[in-house]
């Protein structure tokens, strides 16, 4: 075998090899990454709910559940931003994750559906820094009075859980500091700009109604399954409840009722965030990632099967009236009885409250 090479391919090859070197000129490119891993509520990633996404771009989704938020913001603080590239904060914890320079700012030109967050989502101040978003908001409902409308004579209002007697020993709360505050004070008529930073003199008018409110109380509720069933056995008849039991009963043949009360509806919404090591490939699937969960396949999946509405109209107008309802969008003047929760610089002291208060 003549193992001599021509004079003109040496030449040809040496060019080659000095080209692809040269500053300045593009090396091949490198593969798109092709996962996005998401630390989230398990209800959020179905199957379903993800495929279309998949499909569309190749990206797949490795999902990782959380229980409660405290846990997720432990993972992050313990160096899970490193692995993780999307996680999904509350409304009113962004803050401390900012606070904690885990996150970082999001470029939402670069998410089109973002455009079309209801201005409510919009405008908020909250899950931002310097009016730049760190927790895109994502999905949202009410957390309302749901109540057996066969056993009540008339729809109540927050003022049955301080004052009434008739239902004494058959109504229950939520076991959480921070809502059950938020509801004394507005029965109490605090206004939402000093709710969260009320003054020693108002905390205590608020710790007054709570010792009255738990004579009338038949439990403080941890469990959503366990108050279902208090709910179905009629040792509750009306509860400061999630959503899931009122749908859940009623398809079970129960008459049910769920109340917004014009004083304030509790309101909630969870963010899409991206932890600040995230970066080149990486964040560039979780930016397309975070379009679609603003997007309308994922919005109709959410409506339907949540069933929840997402942050932005995009999915609005594909849903009948009745599946409009039943997430909150029919009507959206609902939204101005919304009271967010916050986090209130004086927490530690609402916590004391509330222990001295289930200790009475």
């Amino acid at each position: 075998m003549d193992l001599r090479i021509d004079r003109r391919v040496l030449l040809k090859l040496a060019g080659t090899a000095v080209a692809l070197s040269a500053p300045g000129l593009a090396a091949p490119a490198r593969a798109a990454k092709t996962e996005v891993n998401w630390l989230t509520w398990e209800n959020l990633a179905k199957d379903n709910y993800l495929a279309p996404f998949k499909e569309k771009t190749g990206i797949n989704i490795v999902k990782n559940f959380i229980g409660t938020d405290d846990e997720q913001f432990a993972k992050l603080r313990a160096g899970g931003g490193s692995s993780l590239d999307l996680i999904t904060p509350g409304l009113d914890k962004v803050e401390l994750y900012i606070a904690a320079d885990l996150l970082q700012p999001i470029k939402t030109p670069k998410i089109p559906n973002a455009a079309k967050l209801y201005d409510t989502f919009r405008t908020t101040p909250l899950g931002k820094k310097n009016g730049q978003f760190y927790g895109v908001p994502f999905y949202w409902g009410i957390n309302p009075i749901v109540y057996r409308a066969d056993l009540m004579s008339a729809e109540p209002d927050w003022s049955v859980f301080f004052s009434g007697e008739k239902y004494k020993g058959r109504l229950a709360m939520r076991d959480y500091a921070l809502e059950s505050i938020m509801i004394a004070a507005m029965y109490l008529g605090i206004p939402r700009d000093k709710m969260f930073v009320m003054d020693d003199k108002e905390l205590a008018e608020v710790k007054k109604a709570l010792m009255a409110q738990k004579k009338l109380l038949r439990t403080y509720w941890n469990s959503i399954a366990d108050l279902t069933n208090l709910f179905a056995t009629g040792e509750v008849v009306c509860a400061f409840s999630w959503v899931p039991p009122y749908y859940d009963l009623t398809a079970r043949g129960l008459k049910m009722g769920m109340a917004k009360p014009k004083e304030g509806v509790i309101g909630w919404c969870d963010t899409l965030a991206i932890p600040k090591e995230v970066d080149g490939d990486r964040l560039d699937a979780s930016l397309q990632f975070i379009d679609y969960l603003l997007g309308p396949d994922y919005g109709m999946q959410l409506a339907v099967g949540g069933p929840y509405a997402q942050s932005t109209s995009v999915a609005r107008d594909k849903l009948s009236p009745e599946q409009q309802e039943k997430i909150f969008i029919k009507d959206l003047s609902v939204m101005d009885s919304f009271v967010w929760k916050a986090n209130p610089p004086r927490y530690n002291d609402w916590v004391q409250l509330w222990n001295e208060v289930k200790a009475s």
